[in-house]
């Protein structure tokens, strides 16, 4: 092994330490950079659509920083505060998109948890053929695309879609139901596409749990809910963590699901840099927005390190 690692690797094993190193370094510090870069110019009418930060004059370079998109961004933080909650969604749009994205992915993230903790228990109890089956059927959304699972919901929650006329044929309702281009909808969209990303960390922690502590419990005279509680909820901890990371993170900067469920009227800050990159040509304004949510989410992900590592040293 290691003269195959000298071979197509220089240095054997740090060679392999560093591949996952460059990855980052290419693919995320480096256009991390580049985006920070942008932030700190003006909109200009060229190619690129922005001034340059070092200018060449009578061999002299002046470097010029622009933080005027940092200062839209935090007086929209002011404003908000001090205004009503419709003057506020009219003036603040960058914080009514950063609330929308923060809100909904949060409660994304509870009710995957909810409905993705009992699966992946019961997923990782079940025997090993049948938890086969169930992992591949978790799986199986995976095979369509992204989009067409999105535009099923479509169908499924519009006025004269299958939820509405299955409910007028009960008669339970006269009128259909307002249910797309809702916050609602965007919520049921989500919920339903990062329910994977939440079920699978959940299972790689439960069936790593040693039987024998259920086992003991049960000997002593302890009930499922006590066991559960005491022992099963504790130890999968770190499974939680994991999956509300993996749901939460990407759900913030979510695209696709609030452009089409929701219809423009739940703005999401994903939806504001696509605006700003794309018609109004403001890349310094887009690239602060993009800097100012990478800040934020910054904290969830160090504390999900650190929790990481103190799980790794206590075992």
């Amino acid at each position: 092994m290691k003269k195959w690692l000298s071979k197509f690797l220089p240095g054997g094993r740090s060679g392999v330490i560093a591949v996952p190193y460059l990855w980052l370094l290419f693919f995320f510090v480096l256009p991390f950079f580049f985006v920070l870069k942008i932030s700190f110019a003006e909109p200009d009418i060229s190619q690129p659509p922005y001034t340059p930060l070092m200018t060449h004059e009578d061999s002299k370079t002046t470097i010029t920083l622009n933080t005027s998109k940092y200062t839209t961004i935090l007086d929209e933080v002011k404003s908000f505060g001090t205004t009503s909650w419709s003057e506020a969604a009219e003036q603040s749009q960058y914080v009514i998109a950063y609330w929308n994205a923060i809100k909904l992915a949060f409660f994304t993230m509870v009710f995957t948890l909810l409905i993705g903790y009992p699966l992946a228990y019961n997923i990782a109890r079940a025997s090993e053929a049948t938890r086969n089956t169930l992992l591949m059927l978790v799986m199986i959304p995976f095979w369509t695309s992204f989009l067409l699972r999105v535009y099923a919901w479509i169908g499924i929650l519009k006025d004269n879609g299958i939820i509405n006329n299955l409910l007028l044929g009960m008669g339970l309702i006269d009128a259909p139901l307002q249910m797309l281009y809702t916050p609602f909808s965007v919520l049921i969209g989500m919920v339903y596409n990062y329910l994977p990303f939440m079920i699978l960390p959940l299972y790689a922690h439960l069936t790593k749990l040693d039987s024998r502590l259920f086992e003991a419990a049960a000997d002593l005279g302890a009930s499922k809910w006590t066991t559960f509680f005491q022992i099963t909820l504790p130890l999968s901890k770190a499974g939680i963590i994991a999956g509300c990371m993996m749901v939460f993170i990407p759900a913030v900067g979510e695209y696709v699901i609030p452009a089409l469920l929701g219809g423009g009227d739940v703005v999401f800050i994903g939806n504001k840099l696509m605006d700003d990159f794309g018609p109004n040509l403001d890349w310094p304004q887009a690239s602060a927005v993009a800097v100012v949510m990478l800040a934020l989410l910054i904290a969830p992900i160090v504390w999900f390190q650190r929790f990481e590592q103190k799980q790794q040293e206590a075992a």
